[in-house]
């Protein structure tokens, strides 16, 4: 059964690269594409953003889920244009797909509260590679226990706005959850200046910002003696593209709630 799509940002660098998604998926059928007000693209037929792919559909920039055919709109924008279109869909149950990252609590907060009335699947990454590394960093932690330090590296391209990255926050949660802490209070976001010792329930983080880098991300899991590390690399866009479509195609028809890529997966 094919699964009406929509995407909203589609004139992004993930918007692009989505449409391309959706012109390669044999169960998705793009039905509207999305921009904000004013852009250059509003008029355009989506295939010129989508490198010829061939679509019949014009970019316009009001959300309005009655008059549209979509049965998911995938979003990875910024916090707020993503929480516009969540209340742009309140009168309705349309299904959403969101990549965006850099929330803040209030933020995350109103995205919970948008899942009670509609399926929602929100991932920092939507990579299968790295959804099933978030399992053996639960694995692995739950096994090396607390004489192992924890630092978690990542490095994304010089346009990437917000730090450490939503995945480096998924990788630090899935470790300690596995080891019982709380990582808003044992997370490290850097070191400068005499720091003293290591606190062995810390779990530092440490960011990287440069040319044209994908996604790199490290778990280091450091004993005495040894050293374990967990290791995902992105080397293309569209490996993030593919597994967004993969959740929408996933996500049609679901109940209400608010899901991840571990789900899509059939890892939870």
């Amino acid at each position: 059964m094919t699964t009406a799509i929509a995407i909203h940002g589609a004139a992004g660098r993930m918007g692009r690269q989505l449409l391309q998604a959706v012109a390669e998926s044999s169960s998705a059928q793009l039905t509207d594409a999305f921009e904000v007000v004013g852009s250059a693209c509003i008029g355009q037929d989506a295939s010129l953003l989508a490198g010829g792919s061939p679509f019949d559909v014009k970019v316009v920039d009001q959300v309005e889920p009655s008059a549209q055919a979509f049965d998911v709109v995938v979003d990875f924008t910024v916090p707020g244009a993503t929480l516009g279109l969540l209340d742009a869909l309140a009168d309705s149950s349309k299904a959403i797909v969101i990549g965006t990252t850099g929330f803040d609590e209030a933020g995350l907060a109103a995205l919970k509260q948008h899942a009670k009335q509609r399926p929602i699947v929100f991932a920092s990454n939507y990579s299968v590679g790295l959804t099933v590394s978030l399992k053996l960093l639960a694995d692995a932690a739950t096994a090396l226990g607390d004489d192992y330090d924890i630092e978690i590296m990542e490095s994304h391209h010089r346009h990437k706005i917000d730090a450490p990255s939503g995945t480096a926050l998924s990788m630090g949660q899935a470790v300690a959850d596995a080891l019982g802490r709380d990582l808003k209070t044992d997370a490290l976001y850097g070191r400068e200046g005499i720091t003293g010792a290591r606190d062995r329930k810390t779990i530092g983080f440490a960011t990287v910002r440069a040319g044209d880098i994908i996604g790199d991300h490290t778990v280091l899991f450091a004993g005495n003696g040894e050293r374990l590390e967990i290791t995902h690399k992105a080397v293309d866009r569209m490996t993030f593209a593919r597994g967004a479509i993969r959740a929408a195609c996933w996500l049609k028809g679901q109940e209400p709630g608010l899901y991840d890529m571990s789900h899509v997966l059939g890892l939870k």
